[in-house]
């Protein structure tokens, strides 16, 4: 009979926040798997835990995946936690839990402390529907879709990021949202120096530009509060058209394409070509 997966969330900061349950079963465990294991010895010193500690991150093999599986299929429980937070949201550990569920391996949570639910409640922005879009890509299409995304959405959204980016992450948002909408950011979450900030976008910036951020940052935006009307894709064909009229060359139209209608790169390729 294999062993359970427990998907154990641990402090923000503040090492009271760890619930007796969530202590209790990191105690008992036979493996730890954990992002970074030099932050979490600490906390399995705390609660006495001398489970095995297990390195396992975004960079992690397959074979360290393998052996993590191996413990639980040999009928030994594991406990996976992140630096800080409810495992698996915007975290590797997801696919520890993808795949402990495709081999039959019970999984189940310890629930507590997230990032997301602790922002939301601090900031003074409805949290009653909210769109959580984690960490953005850090250039390219794929981070203007998602600030368009964040921009349109009628309800709250809900980004992370990491310090040395978040004046450019305000920047962009401004340019995206206007300089009006109203957000959040919180940073040092239950740490000595929790801060979290409310104002326009624009306020935030100028804030930041001048004050270096330390420590992750949770960023609440307000939503439009109207439903967004979905409008139809461009044909690609007159859209093309349109763009090489412009000027641009069959490479950037190609890419236009694709970002702007959807159709794949290939194609976007092949109907440029013909044209």
């Amino acid at each position: 009979m294999a062993g359970t997966l427990y998907v154990v969330a641990t402090p923000l900061g503040n090492l009271g926040d760890l619930s007796p349950r969530a202590a209790a079963t990191l105690k008992r465990v036979a493996a730890v798997a954990a992002e970074d294991t030099r932050h979490s010895k600490p906390l399995l010193h705390h609660v006495g835990s001398r489970a095995e500690l297990v390195s396992f991150h975004a960079h992690s093999s397959e074979r360290t995946l393998e052996r993590i599986l191996r413990i639980l299929q040999e009928g030994r429980d594991v406990a996976l936690i992140t630096d800080a937070g409810t495992p698996a949201i915007s975290d590797p550990g997801v696919a520890l839990v993808a795949a402990a569920r495709e081999r039959g391996v019970p999984v189940m949570t310890i629930p507590g402390p997230t990032a997301v639910a602790a922002s939301l409640s601090v900031s003074g922005i409805g949290g009653d529907r909210y769109l959580f879009l984690g960490f953005l890509p850090r250039k390219g299409s794929d981070r203007r879709r998602l600030l368009l995304t964040a921009a349109s959405s009628e309800w709250t959204v809900v980004l992370f990021e990491a310090p040395n980016r978040v004046t450019q992450l305000l920047a962009d948002l401004v340019a995206a949202c206007g300089p009006e909408r109203q957000a959040s950011v919180s940073r040092e979450l239950t740490k000595v120096f929790e801060e979290t900030r409310a104002g326009s976008l624009q306020e935030l910036s100028d804030h930041y530009a001048e004050a270096p951020v330390r420590g992750e940052v949770t960023v609440v935006l307000s939503g439009t509060g109207k439903q967004k009307v979905e409008e139809p894709p461009p044909d690609p064909a007159e859209r093309a058209k349109a763009l090489l009229e412009e000027g641009l060359s069959r490479k950037d139209v190609a890419n236009r394409l694709v970002e702007e209608t959807g159709i794949s790169r290939n194609t976007a390729y092949r109907l440029v070509n013909e044209l």
